[in-house]
């Protein structure tokens, strides 16, 4: 008797949902994937999944990309047996009502771990991930690379998907070596923000886009040359590729989200370093809850304490103005974080009052405080599209105020018209005391066997 084939709908965000389906599902003839689902992120849901990635001797139409708000009456219209939950940064209350929704239509509800969803890279992985949103991934991602690429190797670096493009084809590997591959593939400010850091420093290349295997096979050959790929995670996600060491970060200023929030804690368990960030402005009661908390559950882990040091350009227009802080929007929408380095560096440096951009506020930005009404009296950088860049660009316009403090980590304007003076805050990893990142690579060099190879300059 033939095995029948089961209906799945695949609820994600534009990311580990196209990685999970590139992996398991595209030539599984036992899976038939009848839809997408799309939450988190703005604009892409109402797309396809094109034929050219899904493949098209399974799927030769594609795959429709649905809004999470219609999952039960799909499940319903396309008689679906399997619900794969595929996003991140989810508390754990949250995870178990979409699967009470999913039950109570009568589909199973599926988390997919790592044997299914990993690839095995030729090279020597390091894997960087956090237990939230907003902890400090990518400083420390640059900092390790900063470590690695003094010591003669060559970091490439593969960062989680955000493929917000319309024409996800065009996605499908993208590598960014200098500051004009960003126009080239059409960035968005969120896509930006992780890529524009390692670019300008001519320490590395970054690769990113929708098919992770082809991504990997494509690092691993870079032409600039590759010895150690590292793993930029996104949000709390655990690695598409297989790790040969994965380093956690933790936030001490959202204490016990590493024990309830999904899948940070996967991170926190499966990582062999963890790295406790923004002890410089955490509370000594928090820093021991999460301290403790990372023990209970993976008490083999290194601990490493660091701060999140800031660099201001122009500090002498803080002091007694009135300001806007412009913020990373992932950290302060589903990362629920109420303070950011730009705010930080205006508390530090004397000015006298954030003023709150709410009342004016236009378009998707006016949209964005309507869904997260937490965010409070910080800006988020939103610019997931063109028309969010310019809502944007005309809510900063609009917001009066002596000063403009960036808390991203691009020149955002560069990209953006800002008319008012502009402040721009730099935040990088320290680590105090001991153990140190230094020591856990020079460890991994030496079990690795791994030696810096002489290249023709």
């Amino acid at each position: 008797m033939r095995k029948k084939v089961r209906n799945v709908i695949i609820i994600g965000a534009a990311g580990r949902d196209f990685h999970n389906f590139n992996t398991f599902f595209r030539h599984n003839k036992n899976y038939n994937v009848v839809a997408f689902t799309a939450e988190q992120i703005p604009g892409i849901d109402d797309r396809m999944y094109p034929k050219e990635l899904a493949g098209e001797d399974l799927y030769p139409n594609g795959i429709k990309i649905y809004p999470e708000a219609k999952l039960a009456e799909l499940i319903k219209e396309f008689d679906v047996d399997d619900c794969v939950f595929a996003y991140s940064d989810k508390p754990y209350a949250y995870v178990m009502g979409v699967s009470a929704i999913v039950n109570a239509a009568g589909a199973n509800f599926w988390l997919m771990g790592p044997k299914d969803t990993m690839v095995k890279s030729k090279k020597p992985v390091i894997a960087v991930g956090a237990t939230r949103t907003g902890c400090g991934k990518s400083q420390t991602s640059r900092k390790i690379i900063e470590y690695l690429v003094g010591m003669g190797f060559r970091v490439v670096a593969v960062r989680h998907p955000m493929p917000y493009d319309p024409d996800l084809n065009k996605q499908k590997v993208q590598r960014f070596a200098e500051v004009a591959d960003l126009k080239k593939h059409n960035c968005t400010i969120e896509e930006m923000e992780e890529y524009e850091p390692h670019v300008v420093t001519k320490r590395n290349v970054i690769y990113a886009g929708v098919d992770y295997e082809a991504i990997l096979r494509a690092a691993e050959v870079d032409p600039d040359g590759c010895d150690i790929v590292l793993w930029d995670g996104g949000n709390n996600d655990f690695p598409f590729y297989v790790p040969d060491l994965t380093i956690g970060v933790a936030d001490p200023l959202r204490p016990g989200a590493e024990v309830s929030y999904y899948p940070g804690e996967v991170v926190a368990r499966m990582a062999d370093v963890i790295v406790i960030n923004k002890i410089d402005s955490a509370s000594l009661e928090n820093i021991n809850t999460v301290r403790n908390n990372l023990r209970k559950i993976n008490p083999t882990a290194k601990q490493i304490d660091a701060a999140s040091i800031l660099t201001v350009d122009k500090p002498e227009l803080l002091k007694g103005k009135r300001v806007l802080v412009v913020e990373d929007g992932p950290t302060l929408t589903h990362g629920e974080m109420k303070i950011g380095a730009g705010t930080v560096a205006a508390q530090k440096y004397g000015a006298c009052e954030l003023v709150d951009p709410r009342p004016y506020t236009v378009g998707e930005l006016t949209t964005t405080f309507e869904r997260y009404p937490n965010i409070g009296t910080l800006l988020p950088a939103m610019g997931y599209g063109a028309q969010q860049m310019k809502d944007l660009e005309k809510t900063i316009a609009n917001t009066p105020c002596d000063a403009v403090v960036i808390g991203t980590p691009i020149d955002l304007p560069r990209f953006i018209k800002i008319k008012q003076p502009v402040v721009k805050v730099g935040y990088e990893l320290q680590e105090i005391g001991t153990p140190t990142l230094k020591e856990v690579l020079d460890d991994f060099v030496a079990k690795h066997n791994l030696k810096p190879k002489r290249r023709k300059k």
